[in-house]
């Protein structure tokens, strides 16, 4: 699996979010998500959607993954914080 097939599946079960996938050996990967979808859920919760959206891929295909998950206002307050990523 490649970056922008994980960004693919993840935007099916989130469709309203931004999703950036980045990886430099399709093995390990980062993913930073912004979606209203993560409102109210812990930081568990909000790994454990992105999970779902990838199903068995985790643990073969995708060995690992680093997720930033945010809703579009903290998203918000933390660019105005630090800058736009």
């Amino acid at each position: 699996m490649d970056a922008q097939q994980i960004a693919d599946l993840i935007r099916q079960t989130i469709p309203d979010a931004r999703v950036e996938v980045q990886s430099d050996d399709n093995t390990h990967f980062a993913a930073l998500l912004v979606g209203a979808a993560f409102e109210g859920l812990r930081p568990l919760a909000r790994h454990q959607l992105v999970y779902r959206a990838l199903g068995e891929r985790m643990g073969r295909e995708i060995h690992a993954l680093s997720i930033e998950a945010y809703t579009p206002q903290e998203w918000a307050a933390r660019s105005a914080g630090s800058g736009a990523r």
